[in-house]
């Protein structure tokens, strides 16, 4: 069976979900002196997340690890569904998507490791970072040029915004504003 493009599948997404630790930081932990944990996190996938949230997109976030920080910066950008310490992924994202009316085929998956995969296998178009461990780059819609943590999720982000119509046109309006 053939693979439906990718791009063809974009114009049906309505919810982004990604894991943390590989795909929104490049999945080194650093630890501060007192023993708390650290990720990195670049810039333009937060101003991704917040342009898709802006466009009516919601964004879940599903993730083994736990982090208050983590937590914490997604709340700053607007995401208010926040799943850490979840370690049946698949499970919380069929419960999300019964609870909250969404269809698999509408979800856009990120992962990068093998505890994605049962995700990543069910859903309308499952992507990776660059840097995905081979079983996963094997059985994606689309790995992203872009390693995790250094702009993957901007780039899909940025990709089904465009197909939707819905990413901002600078020439129209110059500012980017997300006041209600």
């Amino acid at each position: 069976m053939t693979k439906l493009n990718y791009k063809i599948k974009l114009k049906d997404v309505k919810l982004f979900v990604f894991d943390v630790d590989g795909v929104i930081s490049d999945g080194v932990v650093y630890l501060d002196a007192d023993g708390e944990m650290m990720r990195n996190c670049h810039v333009r996938d937060s101003l991704a997340m917040k342009l898709a949230l802006h466009a009516g997109i919601e964004i879940l976030i599903i993730s083994a690890g736990t982090s208050k920080k983590v937590e914490e910066r997604m709340r700053y950008l607007g995401v208010e569904h926040v799943r850490m310490g979840c370690y049946k992924k698949y499970e919380e994202l069929s419960r999300f998507c019964a609870v909250n009316d969404y269809q698999l085929e509408q979800v856009l998956y990120m992962g990068d490791d093998l505890p994605d995969y049962e995700c990543l296998s069910n859903v309308g178009v499952a992507t990776c970072p660059n840097n995905a461990v081979q079983e996963i780059r094997f059985m994606v819609d689309y790995v992203s040029h872009i390693d995790g943590g250094q702009g993957c999720v901007r780039d899909v982000i940025e990709q089904t915004l465009r197909v939707q119509g819905k990413w901002p046109n600078l020439a129209e309006n110059p500012t980017i504003s997300f006041e209600k």
